[in-house]
Formats: structure tokens, C-alpha cells, sequence
């Protein structure tokens, strides 16, 4: 295993005692007044990169605490550290691995090497196997066991198996190939599957198993109940090859499940799971939307890695997204951070970036092995805008947490309601704008006054109306919302949490944390199948089995 030299602890570097007197200075400073003070704000606190725009400057900061906390990221080393990701060493330093999803999107001719091996080869290889199968069922080439083409295609996967492919194809519903549909299970409550498989026909339906080991529980419980219905309608094995595939790297397993080896399609140790979409675990993304539009995804990711590579760090997007990040939850102890897609196609995107950010950084020690004494990865949630001004906003506007929050919203629609569309961005600015504004007392006053709200009215609501604003937001405007954009989005992100990472001496690229509770599942599987009382866990863990046990049928 490579040993890494120890990193200086991030509150030990000498920039976080500058941001944290800076902190005390600006903590009770009102947005109101910073706007009041600089009216080229906007101009000073915003980027633009291929048409995705990012505002930050409804956040409480000045000038001085952007170049504090860039200074911040220099000393924990930012810059070598995404360059030794970009050139393939093994950041990711308790498993001995590269961390290389960005490989998978180089749309240059520049090698990448892993152990001396120039991985682009392989990368295109899988690539262009992904482009003959998806073109072969999206031509209607490829035929079920009786001779019809097929019509619905599940994808089988778990995590990054399962969240990216599924946000993405649901992001770019415009795109959708029109005579054939997507599905996505993962959960292994026999519920989801069965309430699927009822609605499909065995000889138009194409199963995507993705599991790399291909010994994942959930996702090989789901695919052998697919397989089974499968048969009972097929009635021979050898249909199963052109019904199932695999994305997976354990020819073995697969051969032995049924799938010919031939539609397996392989990705490698150096792609984590939730950074995978990428990869051939984005098969069905390439059969729902075509390898072109894939291929477009593809370059926006790519054009993002290129700006966060070359753009200073004051003027790069996913560093101050990361830097902003941090900002809050280590000088203003925000715990939780909101994901607010303003389009309903993109309802999926914060599901799947608490996966990506809570797994990557939601860590307790350091990657030099030591406990970290500062808060690491904040709570990612999040929903539909327009449905979350409905539920979760009063809390926003009102509640007593700090809950920074990004604003995302395209420019044009894809559907010609372009009323509703202006309604949905007017949404988008009022609720930053009453977030960083507020109301204040006299404002609420005579705004209750000119509505004719008399004394005792007055006097019982008008603090209850009050609103202190000064919560920060970021706003991220799409021109359109397109492969190549949610491609560049993404990767946005992707980056955002890599650079949160480094700064706060994390490996964001392992999950050590979803072990255990893996491990003691399989054992009180085991436990429940004994013919025994169980005994040898803690006295609840033991009740509940055996007041399990007593009342199914485990046969």
C-alpha cells in the first residue's frame, strides 16, 4: 500500500486561524448592507463556464474571505492533489487505488496511466461496445427469444449502480428513445421488483445486471427473481443470453448466472461506484438517449474537468462551491446543506448527490488515519423548488439553522409552456432574494398597515411575519438543460466534493462505513435460519430475531 507523507490537520493550517478571526468580524454582517456596499456584487461573485452560470453573491462574504478560504485550499495542497487524481496515481490510499472517473470522459487525445498502462484503449473499447449493443436494440436488431424486439429494459443495480444511471435517463426525458422504456430496481424489498415485472412481457424485456463483483445481495436477489419469471415464460436457459447482460467485471459469476460472457461489459477498480455513470454501468443511459447524447454527456463532464484543471482557484466553479461549503459548516456550524432543482426533470439529482457527498465525505478520520476534531461532510438534502416552497421552506426562511442552499434552474425550457416556465424562475428569484433580504419589522409593518390589518390583528402577527434573511444561497442558471449540461453539472459537483475532500484531509473515494452493516446482515440471515433460539448478540438484536423467526414461515 503506498504510504502517504501525514498532512498538517486542517484546523492546523495557518489559514483557518485568519478565517476564523475573519468569521468573528463578518458573522453578524447583514447581506442587506454588502449589497448596499457594492453595487457590482453580482459582477464580482459570479462565473460563467459554456453557458452554466454560478452566482454566489447572496453569501455572507467579502472579497477578503474568498481569498482567505482559496488560501485555505493552498495550503492543504489542493492544486497538487488534483493533479496527482488527474494523472492516475492512487490517492485513494486505503485501498491502493487511482480515482480515475475523469478518464472515462477524456474527450482529448491525452493518455492516462495507471501502474505505466494507458487506460484510454480500454476506456474507448467499452465505449464503442456500448455503442454497437445500444444502437443493436434501439434499431430493433436485437431480438427476444421468440423473434420481437425489445421494448423495456431494466437496469438491476444498487447505489451508483442504480442512482446515477436512473437521474440521469430521468434528467433527459426529451432524449428518450421513443419505442423503448427504462427501468430502474434496487431495492430489495421483493415489492418493487414484482410490482415491475407484472406490468412487463418476458419476450420484449432486456434485463442490465450491474453489480462489478457481481455478488452484490440486493442486486443478485433481484436479478434471480427476474430470472426466474423470466423462465418460467421462456422455459429454456439458453434465452437467458438474450435477455440478460451484465456490466460487471467477475466473468465467472456471470457465465454461471447464464449471461454469455460476450455481453459483459467491463469497468475497473479505478472507478468508485457513485462516480460510475460514467462508465459501462451507464449503459442504459447509452440505450435510453443514444451514444451521440451520451457522447455529449461525456464532453460536458469533460469540459468541466478541463476548467476545474486550468481556472484559478478564485475563479473556479467547484472551488468556490467547495470553499463556500466549507465556510459554513466549519466557521457557521451549518449541518446540512440543500440540493433545489428547479426542474422537474431533474427531481432525482438530489438523491443521488447524497450519495455521492455523503459517502465520499461523511468520515470521522483523516487519510493519514487519525480522528479529525472539525465537522467533515454536512447532511445533503433536498427536492423539486416548487414543491419544497410548499413543505421544508418555512424552515428555510424561518427555522433556527443556517441551511445553505443551491438554487438550480434552467434558462429554457424544453416544452412550449414558457408561462409556466417564467412563473417557476420568478420562484427561483424571489425565494433567494427573500432569503438573503428578509423582512424586516418596520417593513412588515407597513406592509400590514397598507393591507389594512388594524391594531389587535397588527400586533398579533406581525412578529410571526417577520423574516431576518442574511441565509446564503447559491444560484446556478443552465442554459438548457441538455446532455452536455448535465454532464458539466455533474462534474460540478463531482469536484466540489473531491476538493471539500482534500481541504478537510479526507479519502473521499472509500466507504468503510457500509461494511459493517453488511457483514451483520449476512450473519443474522444465518441466525434466522437456525433451527436454535439466537443468542449471541446484544439482548434487543436478539429479541427481534427470534420474535421474527416465530412468526414467518422459513421454508
Amino acid at each position: 500500500m503506498n504510504q502517504q507523507k501525514q498532512s498538517l490537520s486542517f484546523t492546523g493550517l495557518p489559514a483557518y486561524k485568519k478565517l476564523s478571526d475573519h468569521h468573528k468580524q463578518i458573522k453578524n454582517v447583514h447581506m442587506r448592507r454588502l449589497f448596499s456596499l457594492d453595487p457590482k456584487r453580482f459582477e464580482k461573485f459570479s462565473i460563467e463556464h459554456h453557458g452554466l452560470l454560478l452566482d454566489y453573491s447572496k453569501n455572507r462574504i467579502s472579497s477578503e474571505t474568498i481569498a482567505l478560504l482559496c488560501q485555505l485550499a493552498k495550503e492543504a495542497e489542493l492544486e497538487k492533489w488534483r493533479e496527482r487524481m488527474f494523472k492516475g496515481e492512487k490517492i485513494n490510499n486505503t485501498e491502493d487505488r487511482a480515482v480515475l472517473h475523469t478518464a472515462l470522459r477524456n474527450c482529448s487525445d491525452k493518455p492516462v496511466f495507471v501502474d505505466g498502462e494507458d487506460v484510454m484503449p480500454k476506456v474507448r473499447a467499452v465505449l464503442e461496445k456500448m455503442r454497437i449493443f445500444s444502437g443493436e436494440l434501439r434499431e430493433a436488431r436485437w431480438k427476444g427469444f421468440t423473434g420481437k424486439p425489445i421494448k423495456h429494459v431494466v437496469n438491476i443495480g444498487i447505489g451508483g449502480s442504480d442512482l446515477g444511471p436512473k437521474m440521469v435517463y430521468q434528467a433527459l426525458n426529451p432524449y428518450h428513445h421513443k419505442k423503448i422504456k427504462l427501468h430502474f430496481v434496487s431495492n430489495v424489498d421483493a415489492t418493487h421488483i414484482n410490482a415491475l415485472l407484472k406490468k412487463l412481457n418476458p419476450e420484449t424485456t432486456l434485463f442490465i445486471i450491474s453489480s462489478k463483483t457481481f455478488t452484490t445481495q440486493e442486486t443478485l436477489s433481484n436479478a434471480h427473481i427476474a430470472r426466474g419469471w423470466f423462465l418460467k415464460a421462456a422455459r429454456d436457459e439458453k434465452h437467458i443470453s438474450q435477455h440478460f447482460v451484465a456490466v460487471s467485471t467477475n466473468k465467472k459469476a456471470v457465465s454461471e448466472f447464464g449471461i454469455d460472457t460476450e455481453n459483459m461489459f467491463e469497468f475497473w477498480d479505478w472507478v468508485g461506484g457513485r462516480y460510475s455513470l460514467w462508465s459501462a454501468i451507464g449503459l442504459s443511459i447509452m440505450i435510453g438517449i443514444g451514444a451521440e447524447n451520451f457522447n455529449k454527456l461525456l464532453q460536458g463532464a469533460y469540459d468541466m474537468d478541463e476548467h476545474f484543471q486550468q481556472a484559478p482557484l478564485e475563479e473556479n466553479m467547484p472551488v468556490i462551491l467547495a470553499m463556500l461549503g466549507i465556510w459554513y459548516n466549519n466557521f457557521f456550524k451549518a449541518e446540512s446543506h440543500a440540493i433545489l432543482p428547479y426542474d422537474h426533470f431533474l427531481r432525482g439529482l438530489p438523491m443521488y448527490l447524497e450519495q455521492a457527498d455523503m459517502e465520499s465525505n461523511g468520515k470521522s478520520v483523516d487519510r493519514d488515519g487519525r480522528r479529525v476534531d472539525y465537522s467533515t461532510g454536512p447532511i445533503i438534502w433536498g427536492t423539486t423548488g416548487i414543491n419544497g416552497q410548499h413543505a421544508f421552506y418555512q424552515s428555510l426562511h424561518q427555522g433556527t439553522k443556517m441551511i445553505p442552499a443551491d438554487f438550480i434552474v434552467s434558462i429554457q425550457a424544453h416544452f412550449n409552456f414558457q408561462k409556466q416556465h417564467n412563473i417557476m424562475f420568478s420562484n427561483v428569484l424571489a425565494q433567494t432574494e427573500a432569503l438573503m433580504r428578509g423582512r424586516t419589522y418596520e417593513e412588515t409593518y407597513a406592509y400590514l398597515t397598507a393591507a389594512g390589518e388594524g391594531p389587535p390583528n397588527l400586533s398579533k402577527r406581525i412578529h410571526h411575519m417577520v423574516f431576518e434573511g442574511n441565509h446564503p444561497t447559491n444560484t446556478i442558471l443552465i442554459e438548457k438543460l441538455s446532455p452536455r449540461s448535465l454532464g458539466m453539472l455533474i462534474a460540478l459537483y463531482e469536484h466540489k466534493i473531491f476538493v471539500q475532500g482534500i481541504v478537510w484531509n479526507l479519502n473521499s473515494f472509500d466507504q468503510w462505513g457500509v461494511e459493517l452493516g453488511k457483514q451483520l446482515a449476512k450473519q443474522i440471515l444465518d441466525k434466522i435460519y437456525q433451527p436454535n433460539t439466537v443468542d449471541s448478540h446484544d439482548a434487543s438484536t436478539n429479541a427481534l430475531i427470534n420474535y421474527y423467526r416465530d412468526r414467518v414461515r422459513l421454508d
